[in-house]
């Protein structure tokens, strides 16, 4: 009986463990995605504008490959929370 107990206990602390580390992780994704887009649309305005030196040109061109998985992680976050409601 007591290894039954202490089997459900460590299986239900590893899942609080478990799902406060993914919500950090998400949060985390979620703010590091709000700073590249905003990184992105300054650059591309000073571009835009012909004021841009070299590096934050490529800095432009080369900010959108963290954001396409940094989106899709996004868009897994709400699907997850949008089941949970459902």
């Amino acid at each position: 009986m007591a290894m039954i107990v202490t089997f459900a206990i460590s299986t239900i602390s590893s899942l609080v463990f478990a799902s406060l580390i993914a919500g950090t992780l998400g949060g985390i994704a979620v703010v590091a995605l709000i700073f590249l887009l905003i990184t992105k649309e300054l650059s591309s305005a000073e571009v835009e504008s012909g004021r841009a030196s070299e590096k934050l040109d490529t800095l432009s061109r080369y900010v959108v490959i963290p954001i396409v998985p940094l989106l899709i992680v996004f868009a897994v976050i709400v699907a997850v929370k949008v089941w949970e409601v459902l």
